[in-house]
């Protein structure tokens, strides 16, 4: 449950919109991120898409990072 999967994107060195999986929705950071999070929440797809990013790449991968000695 401590595992948290982050997608963020960024234009010119500055982040515009982030998927946090602790949130389980899109934050826009500026006008056009902001017009975009609303977009992409309202599409149940995408947000099952990256929920399910957390548990194919974060949750399948712990172990390698945080293996036991």
């Amino acid at each position: 449950k401590g595992i948290q999967y982050v997608y963020s994107m960024y234009y010119n060195k500055l982040e515009y919109i982030r998927f946090d999986s602790n949130l389980g929705k899109y934050v826009g950071y500026t006008t056009f991120g902001v017009k975009n999070a609303e977009r992409f929440n309202s599409n149940p797809s995408e947000i099952a898409g990256r929920k399910a990013q957390r548990e194919a790449y974060c949750l399948n991968n712990v172990g390698i990072w945080y293996g036991n000695p």
